[in-house]
């Protein structure tokens, strides 16, 4: 009789013992709930950059655009060497899925061309930066390493703000010899008035604004003495998660010309615009 009074107080106590937990696991319920959401929401990862690949470096250049950048390529009289020059040698890299290049060397009977195309795809092995935010930053690298003059004015160059561009272009590689090299004398101004007082601002180092994401262009005039000065266009710019840059270098063969700023600007900026394109299609 004890034993059968004394079991059934055990099971009451079971009885309140499994009603309290479940009690308990009612009341946190709704924290239990919230928890996963948030450690899922802090834990996802970035977005990858949009390019997954790169592509072929030496095909990526029409035979129009290098004739028109190489004048020298339609220059030479064998068939095999004209067309191994139009073929471009490609860069050294040890991943092509990360880094590919090509380069042209033309030499002609007024000057020598070297152009470089070059695509870096960027990626970003940290799970909280996107690829789009790491080559971002990679950019800003360059852009900072190229050393861009400040802009001049906010808007547009006009002829009357000939004195601020004058000297803001003086400190730039870039338009002083083009430019200043028929203007130097005061007489100069009445040959050429719209062309002496508008280009060297147009054409000093800059950030582009129509060209990918973001772009900038550095134009250099090396000076060597007693040889042919060297002219050096690059234009850089980045779409999503890949880094074009073009190197566009002209050093004439007779000692005292000056390779055309404008002229090399445009053709740089043609091909970049071209890549571009070609990237978003």
């Amino acid at each position: 009789m004890q034993r059968k009074a004394y079991v059934p107080g055990i099971a009451a106590l079971l009885a309140a013992v499994l009603a309290g937990c479940t009690g308990s696991s009612g009341d946190t319920g709704t924290t239990d709930d919230s928890n996963p959401g948030d450690a899922g929401t802090a834990s996802a990862p970035a977005q990858p950059g949009r390019y997954r690949t790169l592509p072929e470096p030496c095909g990526s250049v029409g035979q129009g655009t290098l004739d028109s950048m190489l004048p020298g390529i339609r220059q030479i009289a064998d068939e095999d060497q004209r067309t191994k020059a139009y073929e471009g040698e490609a860069t050294l890299t040890y991943d092509t899925d990360r880094k590919v290049g090509c380069r042209w060397k033309v030499e002609s009977t007024d000057a020598t061309d070297h152009l470089l195309v070059d695509f870096e795809r960027v990626v970003s092995y940290d799970s909280s930066v996107s690829g789009d935010s790491q080559a971002e930053q990679q950019f800003a690298k360059l852009e900072a390493a190229a050393d861009l003059p400040e802009p001049t004015a906010s808007e547009p160059a006009s002829p009357t703000a000939t004195p601020t561009d004058s000297a803001s272009a003086s400190t730039s590689p870039s338009p002083t010899p083009s430019a200043s090299s028929p203007a130097s004398p005061s007489s100069g101004a009445p040959s050429g008035s719209p062309s002496p007082s508008v280009t060297p601002s147009l054409l000093q180092p800059r950030l582009l604004e129509d060209l990918g994401d973001e772009a900038f262009l550095d134009d250099a005039l090396s000076s060597s003495g007693s040889t042919a000065q060297q002219r050096t266009v690059t234009v850089a710019f980045r779409t999503s998660n890949v880094i074009v840059t073009i190197e566009y270098v002209e050093q004439p063969t007779t000692i005292g010309v000056v390779p055309d700023s404008k002229e090399m600007q445009d053709k740089a900026r043609n091909l970049a615009a071209q890549l571009a394109d070609s990237l978003s299609g």
